[in-house]
């Protein structure tokens, strides 16, 4: 009797205690429990639940802690492997499936789903998918790539690492999360390592992972100088140690939006990064594949200080391409759109480097890189400004204009070179003429100074005939006597006498009148 009332007295205790525990891990509202009372048995992608099985909320947040926990399993990825190679197809599939459930219960529920509890048992779950699921980066995409070539570099483990990048960008947009708890796990090397995906050869990972980066930088405030100097350590060893990485572009256009949102004046170091990082990409001979986001970023910079213009058209022509055609093509695009932010004040100090190079370009035999030079007489907001300082312009490019209207063998460089002489005529007629007359004056001076120099030339080759100059002097034939022929009968006489012993003088001697 006193050993059954023991017995019954601890149960009822146990029991309390249960009950208590039980109120004290819904007391928050939320049906997760907390990660030290995480305690179910293991279980595996054959044998695991559907959400559809179990009722209560608290089931269901165990089974998205299994679910989360199973799909940490790891498989090694292939490119070019059938699957019906792999012997692990199976368990894929099933990992894709719950990938997909884990998906469609979090759009269900809402990110109320997002407990803390869960933080770090989803954070192991992001990392084990995206940061050890991919192929290595071996190549480096090419500017004109066949679309069969680029389909082999796709990665194949996209299927499954697409949903986790989708649960991962839920969660940091998600308003329910508090930045500051989750701020443990979205640390510094997290976004390194989320940063360093970005070189990936699949275009769909590099546009992921660029949305992510993104928007941890429009939420996590403490971490924006912290990109901004990984992105920059990106850019400088692509620029001076490594030379290749894939996802430039994105990076670019990242920065983009990024460098929209900086504060006016501009900080000295949103100014160095332009100077140090985006100027000098414009040197890389494969700039065709990100120049159109790396000239956003430039303008982006014009708009917010113009006064940039001048170092910005500077650089440029620093840089500037002589065997590059189409690289030539997007350059003069590029100034185009920053001369229609250039002021007025501040254009006369480009006018020198900058109208040279495009006098190069307006002489240049390929004619879509001479259309693109005069075309910026064509443009509403450029042509007022270089009217306007027509007098500083005019002297440097006449020469070529005349070239063209001449020499010129395409028909629309020979008529866009009239058009633009006809609007500088039209604009200040004396000042034309001027330019025209000292043009011809040179040209004259110029023929006078060939001319004389062939008189020279003439003068220096009679007086070399008339002295007999050794230049022009060539030696008579004379006819060699015959060894043979003049050859006498050796003396015996002679012959029978001792001849002395050569020493090494006599052989060096001998040697000496051989040669």
């Amino acid at each position: 009797i006193i050993f059954l009332c023991f017995y019954m007295i601890s149960f009822l205790l146990r029991r309390k205690g249960k009950k208590k525990s039980t109120k004290s891990r819904v007391s928050d509202g939320s049906p997760f429990i907390t990660q030290s009372h995480f305690l179910v048995r293991p279980v595996s992608l054959h044998d695991i639940a559907s959400f559809s099985d179990v009722n209560t909320e608290q089931e269901k947040a165990f089974l998205f802690l299994q679910k989360l926990k199973v799909c940490k399993q790891q498989f090694v990825w292939e490119r070019g492997k059938s699957p019906e190679e792999d012997p692990q197809t199976k368990e894929k599939e099933l990992k894709l499936k719950q990938l997909i459930e884990i998906v469609d219960f979090v759009d269900k529920n809402g990110e109320t789903v997002f407990h803390e509890s869960i933080f770090n048992e989803f954070f192991e779950f992001v990392s084990a998918n995206i940061f050890h699921g991919f192929a290595a980066s071996s190549t480096q995409r090419s500017i004109c790539e066949d679309p069969d070539e680029e389909l082999k570099n796709l990665e194949p483990s996209y299927d499954h690492s697409q949903f986790v990048f989708e649960l991962l960008l839920k969660f940091i947009i998600s308003p329910q999360v508090d930045t500051k708890k989750a701020e443990v796990f979205i640390d510094q090397e997290f976004i390194k390592r989320v940063i360093g995906l970005i070189d990936s050869e699949d275009p769909r990972v590099r546009q992921m992972v660029k949305t992510l980066v993104h928007r941890i930088y429009g939420k996590y405030m403490t971490h924006r100088s912290y990109i901004r100097k990984v992105v920059s350590i990106v850019f400088y060893n692509y620029l001076y140690i490594v030379n290749r990485h894939n996802g430039i572009a994105e990076l670019l256009e990242m920065m983009g939006s990024i460098i929209y949102g900086f504060d006016v004046p501009l900080r000295e170091e949103h100014k160095s990064f332009l100077r140090r990082y985006l100027l000098p990409l414009h040197k890389i001979p494969d700039v065709k594949k990100y120049h159109g986001q790396l000239c956003y970023c430039v303008i982006q910079f014009c708009e917010k200080d113009p006064s940039l213009a001048v170092e910005i058209i500077s650089g440029i022509v620093k840089y500037w391409p002589y065997t590059n055609s189409a690289k030539e093509i997007l350059f003069l695009q590029e100034i185009e759109e920053i001369l229609e932010l250039t002021t007025s004040e501040d254009f006369p100090q480009i006018i020198p480097d900058l109208f040279h190079q495009i006098n190069l370009c307006i002489l240049s035999t390929h004619h879509k890189v001479a259309e693109r030079a005069l075309i910026f007489w064509d443009n509403e907001i450029v042509s007022p400004l270089l009217m306007t300082h027509s007098q500083q312009i005019l002297p440097i490019i006449f020469p070529s204009l005349i070239a063209n209207t001449r020499e010129h063998w395409n028909l629309t460089v020979h008529q866009l070179s009239l058009s633009v002489m006809a609007k500088f005529a039209n604009y200040d007629r004396s000042f034309f003429e001027s330019c025209s007359k000292n043009h011809k004056n040179v040209v004259n001076s110029s023929n006078e100074r060939k001319k004389k120099q062939e008189e020279e030339w003439k003068k220096i080759e009679e007086t070399a005939i008339k002295k007999e100059h050794p230049l022009s002097w060539e030696p008579p034939l004379v006819e060699r006597p015959s060894l043979i022929a003049q050859a006498e009968e050796p003396d015996l006489e002679c012959l029978k006498q001792e001849q002395p012993v050569p020493t090494r003088s006599h052989v060096f001697r001998s040697s000496v009148v051989c040669e």
